[in-house]
């Protein structure tokens, strides 16, 4: 556990050392150094250094970041999942969806930017939704390439049991289709929060994303990063309760353990 964390912690650190180096050899004020970050840092968390509209106001940032980035998860799980069961079981399911799906994939999710904004107008809405298309189509993927992947002989095994319909799905499936979804829900929550930025760019005060958007707007790189950092902190803790939850409900499946 211990060497776990020393090596966890080692090469950030490593490269905070040669940021600051770099900043220092070059001489260049575009770029801040990691004690000016750390300063930033310390104002938007207690406030009491630049006493301006970011001073010691990260909880309320992180709080509403939150709120959009799990609105759009949650969406997209609560419809992705059920979704990509009945695609990978059901064949002529798959054959009707799958080619507009396909289409649909490709699309960044930034070129939904301005239709977000006609659809839901300037708001959390909008954020959410676009939030939810990052992260629905990975749980989508995933949830399919799991269910298609189940040995056929447990169906034959369910079926001389008398386990069909609904009941075959929530006694077979499901459970056997679990690790390929936690692994699409986790690639959906990094995506999440990838996309928060883009989704707070739709016009919302307050936020992580709406931080880092007017730190470019004010040429404030220290407060560029300081949102970068909060950002991946966050989605680094939320990640892990996702492990947790994972490694506690596949047990029984060793690989899939961290």
């Amino acid at each position: 556990m211990l060497r776990a964390i020393v090596l966890g912690a080692g090469f950030p650190l490593l490269l905070i050392l040669v940021w600051d180096r770099a900043v220092a050899m070059t001489g260049t004020r575009l770029i801040p150094s990691p004690y000016q970050v750390a300063v930033m840092m310390y104002d938007f968390t207690f406030g009491g250094i630049y006493d301006d509209a970011f001073s010691g106001t990260i909880l309320t940032h992180i709080w509403k970041s939150m709120q959009r980035v799990y609105g759009g998860f949650l969406l997209a799980a609560a419809i992705g999942i059920p979704l990509g069961m009945m695609l990978g079981r059901i064949k002529v399911l798959r054959q009707l969806l799958d080619p507009t799906i396909s289409v649909l994939r490709p699309i960044p999710v930034t070129a939904w930017l301005p239709l977000s904004m006609i659809f839901f107008g300037l708001g959390p809405n909008a954020a959410i939704f676009l939030v939810f298309l990052g992260a629905f189509y990975p749980i989508l993927l995933n949830t399919m390439f799991g269910v298609r992947s189940i040995d056929p002989k447990l169906f034959e095994a369910a079926s001389m049991l008398g386990c069909t319909g609904p009941s075959l799905f929530r006694q077979i499936v499901l459970p056997a289709s679990l690790p390929a979804i936690f692994n699409g829900l986790r690639i959906a929550h990094g995506f999440a929060w990838i996309l928060i930025v883009v989704g707070e760019m739709t016009g919302v005060p307050t936020g992580l994303g709406s931080v880092v958007m007017d730190g470019r707007t004010l040429s404030r790189t220290d407060l560029v990063i300081t949102g970068m950092i909060v950002i991946g902190a966050c989605g680094f803790v939320t990640d892990r309760i996702i492990v947790a939850i994972s490694n506690r409900l596949l047990s029984w499946s060793p690989q899939h353990r961290e």
